[in-house]
C-alpha cells in the first residue's frame, strides 16, 4: 500500500505542473487502475482522468484522450464541466478506432437516448475518430449528439442511417471527414459548417434537418468545399433538406452534388407556411445536381458577395472571435 501511495504521488507531480494532461485509451488496459492515466474504456477515461491546468498565457490546458485502434463498444458522455477535451484516435486512418453502439428510439424510448456519444462540454476537439450508431435502418439512431460550443471534428467518421448527427447547439466545425445516413441525417440547431465533408447517403431521403427557431437566431448550417455522394435507389431520389422548425437555414457552397439529387432539392416539409421562413440557399455548386432552373421558386442563389456571412471565419466567430479554421490546423 505505502508503495502504491508513493506511485501516485510521484506520477501526480508531474501533471501539476503540466498545461495539458495526456491519457491512455486502450483495451490492452484491463482494470484502469495500474496507473492514473490509462484507462480500458474512453468513459472510465472521462470519468477518472486528472485535470489540466492553465497554460501560462492563462488559456485554459487540455486533456487529450489518446485512444488506441480497436472497437469500443460504449456509450460516451462528456459532461459539461469536462471542458476542453480532445479524443485523439492513434491509429493511421479514422477507421481504426471506432466507438459504436446500437440504440434505436424504440429499444431507447426515444430519439434522444440513442446517441452512442453526447458531447456537453465546450471545447470538445476529436481527431481521426469513427463514431458509429449500428442499429440500421431501424428508425431514429444517432451516433453522436453534440451540444458543446466551440467544437471541432477532423479527420472523422459519422456512421448511422436515420438522425446520425444530431449538431444541435453551439458553433461547430467539422473538417476533412465523412458523413453517412439516409433520413435527415444531419438535424438540429447548431451554427455548423462542414468544411470538406463527404455527405453520403445510404437511403432515399433529405440529408438535412436543421432547426432553428426564429430569424433572429444566428444558427444553421453550411456545407462548403465538400461533395454529396449516394448509393443508387433507381428512381428514388435525395434532396438537401426539410425545415424540422420554421426556420431552418441551411446553405451548400462549393459542393459537388450527385444525379439522383431531386431537382427542387428542398422540401417544405408538407407545410407551406415554412416556405415563407426557411432559408435555404446554394452557391457555385458542381455536379450533375447543380443545375438550379428546376429549384423551388422560395431557394436562394446567392452570389459570391452574399456566401462570405456564412465561411467558417464569420459564421462562426461569435463575440470571442473564435478561429476554428486556425484551431482545427493544430490537430495532427
Amino acid at each position: 500500500m505505502l508503495l502504491r501511495s508513493l506511485f501516485l504521488m510521484t506520477a501526480i507531480v508531474p501533471l501539476s505542473h503540466a498545461a495539458d494532461v495526456h491519457v491512455r485509451v486502450s483495451p490492452d488496459i484491463k482494470t484502469g487502475i495500474e496507473a492514473i492515466a490509462e484507462f480500458p474504456t474512453i468513459q472510465m477515461a472521462l470519468d477518472h482522468h486528472p485535470f489540466a491546468t492553465p497554460n501560462p498565457d492563462g488559456t485554459p490546458g487540455r486533456v487529450i484522450l489518446e485512444i488506441a485502434p480497436g472497437t469500443y463498444r460504449e456509450r460516451v458522455i462528456v459532461t459539461q464541466n469536462h471542458t476542453n477535451i480532445t479524443f485523439l484516435g492513434m491509429g493511421t486512418k479514422a477507421e481504426d478506432v471506432v466507438i459504436a453502439n446500437a440504440l434505436n428510439a424504440k429499444t431507447a424510448g426515444g430519439t434522444f437516448f440513442t446517441e452512442t456519444v453526447e458531447i456537453n462540454g465546450s471545447g470538445f476537439q476529436a481527431d481521426n475518430i469513427t463514431f458509429e450508431n449500428s442499429a440500421g435502418n431501424t428508425g431514429q439512431a444517432v451516433a453522436v449528439a453534440n451540444r458543446g460550443d466551440r467544437s471541432i471534428f477532423k479527420h472523422c467518421r459519422f456512421l448511422g442511417h436515420q438522425d446520425t448527427l444530431f449538431a444541435d447547439y453551439g458553433r461547430q466545425y467539422y473538417v476533412d471527414s465523412y458523413l453517412e445516413g439516409g433520413v435527415d441525417y444531419l438535424f438540429g440547431n447548431a451554427t455548423a459548417v462542414f468544411d470538406r465533408v463527404e455527405l453520403h447517403s445510404n437511403g432515399p431521403g433529405y440529408i438535412t434537418a436543421q432547426s432553428r427557431t426564429s430569424a433572429a437566431q444566428t444558427t444553421g448550417y453550411v456545407i462548403l468545399n465538400s461533395r454529396v455522394t449516394s448509393d443508387d435507389f433507381g428512381d428514388k431520389t435525395i434532396g438537401l433538406g426539410r425545415p424540422w422548425r420554421p426556420f431552418a437555414r441551411t446553405v451548400f457552397l462549393h459542393t459537388d452534388l450527385p444525379a439522383n439529387l431531386n431537382p427542387d432539392g428542398w422540401n417544405n416539409w408538407n407545410n407551406p407556411a415554412n416556405e415563407k421562413t426557411a432559408y435555404y440557399a446554394e452557391s457555385n455548386n458542381t455536379g450533375p445536381g447543380a443545375a438550379t432552373p428546376s429549384r423551388i421558386s422560395w431557394s436562394h442563389q446567392l452570389t459570391p458577395a452574399q456566401t462570405k456571412p456564412f465561411l467558417p471565419a464569420n459564421f462562426l466567430s461569435g463575440s470571442d472571435h473564435w478561429n476554428p479554421e486556425a484551431e482545427a490546423a493544430k490537430l495532427p
